[in-house]
């Protein structure tokens, strides 16, 4: 066997002839010029095309004998078993014509390699339709290939030491076992993860080592009922531990699918008839129970972690039947493990059942009614079964409200819950020791989930105080309001007088064509049916409730010196439990003579409020900015309520403007932020109490201090080249809160203080100033990010125009 070079190519060890025959110099030609071809590149000397194509190509070989040419712009490949050549036998595979000589047979006998050669640099350049530009070799299609699981990669060792001697030591070989065929191994190892899984370390190793994905894939799909419990546990954990990223991870995973499968399978196993679950055996009920706590504290994770996974576990029929029966589970006196669920079950409920007029209906039919009995029974105890059962069931209420044909529900409102509620908060102290409950079993979080009922309580009164015949009338006079304001563009000052014209004729029609309703009303108002103080209030269960019951606890909690962090947090929810319920009483209209009696019994508690509750924390001249915020906002709508009988002392109202003089900066980056609802700023409700406060029958000096802060707010506003700049620039929602507090408290030219302030403080020609300010204010607010600001801005802006003209109409 004699040895050939490496570069030559496999076709020419198959020639018919020793290695002696073959030119040592025409061999060392050969070379490998591409990476990846399978075949070496011919490098003899040939000629090239002037222009810069391709090489030319051998003329031909006999097809007959296997032999094959294949021409491309990058090389030339030859396969040839030849004994005989005849070179014009192939003169149609080429372009070229065949050479005018002929090979003989003997010659190709004696040296078939050479005269292959030698009839290869003999034949002319071969002509190409674009010499100039190169051939494009074909794509290699094979490529790397696909993985087949995408999920199982390779994960990269950590490049700390101490976590990769822990991912050796530890997470592998569970993993390992996770994986094992034998069941006892994988019961083990799932147990084990559930309890490394608490360390933040083994956790971050577990993740990178794709433990949900086996977790989903095979664990929660063993055979054996522990691997499924330890399964879901592991879950549990991840949920708890991780942010609520990894839970809407878990959920585009379809983790929803294995819930239910998982609730369906312990809904079945609890209503067995064939098999009461009391009787299965204890290690099997432990199983039980385990999957179904873990189910239920990973709802709950997964509930909070964002709307469109809360609202797919409420359209979930299986996972609300689950949920509906541990909350009525009966474990007859046994100790079963299931009973302990009620209070997480309850917690994840009332999450679901938030603005969830669905499943609330759902769960108030007859076919659940198990649940909402249960609810109802459990709502008197002052524990945390009694808390939970009352904020779910004031959920229930107020999604239920918001339904046309809603379920009734006998005897169930608010005022059922208010009595528990209170006695609860009843309980925070001055100086309230830390407790060691955790969870729904702390004193601490059962005082705050109360104070947040009562909160929610106090914002839902207005779909319960205003009757019927009340609500239409002020319906009718809002119309009648808008209709006059939308005809005032052109003129505001004759067309107000010919719209106020056609207003009395359409009121005079309207009188002679009076409903049933109306009429109804009319005789109650003569017979003194409806002017009997205690029946108004008795009519508002709820709001009667709130002020006989809850609201001295609330004065008295919100008083307490916080001493504590949790005093303080509850002192902060207290504060928002009164301003919620201050605000819904200062949209009542006490003008009415039937609202007489709610503002009969609200003035005492409004007074209360002012005098222990806003004004010791305004002596103290707080630097706590969310403090100030809400004892500001509170103040605000207790001056709407009381009106002039608001117990405000000498120079109680500076203490307002210093403080927005103070945060008056903190106030304008609060506005920048998209996602922050400007007219919640500490600046725009320093502004609102402010205008309350400089109402009629207010003193003329106090008129002309809030007047004047009012007007330097808006002579404030950047000029139309500048709008939105500066530092010191009034910000736009304290500007258009301004506007409307000027419209109030000058609107009425019977004032006393409207000759004395207005006109002598000269405030026509400040607003009038004012006009381009606003206008290039409000093409500064952006109408996508801030809508609500850009459509009030536009309001304040038309009604500026009218107020102007009408003030210019009634000048003394």
């Amino acid at each position: 066997m004699h040895w050939i070079p490496p570069g030559v190519p496999q076709v020419l060890r198959a020639l018919p002839c020793t290695p002696q025959a073959l030119d040592p110099l025409w061999l060392s030609r050969f070379s490998a010029r591409r990476p990846g071809c399978l075949t070496p590149v011919l490098e003899a000397p040939r000629p090239m095309d002037r222009r810069g194509g391709t090489p030319p190509t051998p003329s031909g070989l006999h097809r007959g004998w296997g032999t094959r040419a294949i021409r491309s712009s990058w090389f030339q490949i030859f396969f040839f078993f030849p004994s005989r050549l005849q070179a014009n036998q192939l003169h149609h595979l080429c372009d070229s014509p065949p050479p005018a000589t002929r090979l003989t047979e003997t010659a190709c006998s004696r040296n078939p390699t050479a005269l292959v050669l030698e009839e290869y640099r003999n034949l002319p350049p071969r002509r190409t339709s674009n010499p100039t530009t190169m051939g494009k070799s074909r794509r290699n299609r094979g490529g790397t290939a696909h993985r087949r699981d995408p999920i199982a990669k390779q994960v990269k060792p950590p490049s700390d030491p101490e976590l990769a001697a822990l991912r050796e030591s530890k997470i592998l070989p569970i993993l390992a076992d996770l994986k094992n065929a034998d069941p006892k191994s994988r019961s083990a190892a799932a147990a084990a993860i559930s309890n490394i899984i608490q360390d933040s370390k083994c956790r971050k190793l577990l993740l990178r080592e794709q433990v949900v994905h086996v977790v989903l894939t095979k664990t929660l799909t063993d055979a054996a009922l522990e691997s499924r419990a330890a399964g879901w546990g592991i879950l549990q954990v991840l949920a708890q531990e991780e942010e609520a990223d990894f839970c809407v991870h878990l959920f585009r995973q379809d983790v929803l699918t294995a819930i239910e499968y998982a609730a369906k399978m312990v809904t079945e196993r609890l209503q067995s008839t064939a098999t009461p679950f009391a009787k299965t055996p204890k290690a099997e009920q432990g199983f039980i129970a385990s999957i179904a706590a873990s189910l239920v504290s990973l709802l709950t994770a997964l509930a909070e972690a964002g709307d469109e996974v809360l609202e797919a576990i409420s359209a979930n029929a299986i996972v609300s039947q689950f949920l509906f029966l541990l909350i009525s589970h009966d474990g007859h006196g046994q100790e079963d493990g299931i009973a302990g669920l009620r209070v997480d079950a309850m917690a994840c409920l009332m999450i679901l059942c938030e603005d969830n007029a669905a499943l609330a209906e759902k769960l108030v039919t007859s076919e659940h009614d198990r649940c909402l009995k249960a609810l109802l029974a459990l709502k008197d105890d002052t524990n945390s079964d009694g808390v939970l059962a009352c904020a779910t069931l004031h959920n229930i209420f107020a999604s239920l409200n918001g339904l046309r044909n809603a379920p009734q529900v006998p005897e169930a409102d608010d005022s059922l819950l208010i009595p528990t509620l209170t006695k609860t908060i009843a309980a925070i102290t001055q100086g309230q020791a830390a407790t060691n409950g955790n969870g729904w079993s702390s004193p601490v979080e059962q005082q705050q989930l109360a104070l947040e009922t009562l909160a929610s309580i106090g914002t839902s009164l207005n779909a319960a105080m205003a009757g019927p015949a009340p609500r239409k009338e002020r319906d009718e006079a809002h119309r009648e309001d808008d209709e006059d304001m939308g005809d005032a563009d052109a003129d505001a000052g004759d067309a107000d007088e010919d719209e106020g014209a056609e207003d009395n004729e359409a009121e005079g029609d309207e009188d002679d064509e009076m409903d049933q309703d109306e009429m109804e009303a009319d005789m109650d108002m003569v017979t003194g049916v409806d002017g009997d103080d205690d029946d108004d209030i008795n009519d508002l269960p709820v709001l009667k409730a709130l002020l006989q019951t809850t609201m001295p606890e609330l004065i008295r909690v919100a008083c307490l010196q916080p001493s504590s962090d949790e005093t303080m947090r509850l002192q902060g929810h207290a504060l928002s439990a009164l301003n919620n319920i201050a605000w819904s009483v200062s949209l009542i209209d006490f003008s009415e003579d039937q609202n007489e009696g709610i503002q009969k019994a609200w003035a005492p508690v409004g007074r209360s409020l002012w005098e222990r509750v806003i004004s010791p924390i305004l002596a103290t001249d707080t630097a706590d900015v969310g403090l100030a915020t809400q004892v500001t906002s509170l103040a605000w709508a207790v001056a709407r309520s009381l009106g002039g009988s608001t117990p405000l002392k000498a120079d109680e109202h500076r203490k307002f403007i210093a403080l927005y003089q103070a945060t008056k900066g903190l106030a304008g980056t609060a506005d920048n932020d998209d996602n922050e609802d400007p007219f919640q700023s500490l600046g725009v409700k320093c502004v609102g109490v402010l205008g309350q406060l400089a109402l009629h029958p207010a003193p003329v000096d106090r008129n002309r201090e809030v007047g004047t802060f009012l007007v330097t707010l808006l002579a404030g506003l950047p000029d139309g080249a500048g709008a939105g700049a500066g530092a010191g620039a009034t910000p736009p929602a304290d500007a258009v809160e301004a506007l409307n507090q000027l419209f109030d408290v000058y609107g009425d030219e019977t004032y006393p203080y409207d000759r004395d302030v207005f006109w002598r403080g000269n405030f026509l020609s400040h607003l009038e100033a004012a006009v381009p300010k606003v206008r290039a204010l409000i093409k500064s607010i952006d109408k996508k990010t801030h809508a609500e600001l850009r459509t009030r801005a536009d309001e304040a802006s038309l009604n500026l125009t009218r107020f102007l003209a009408y003030k210019k109409k009634h000048k003394p």
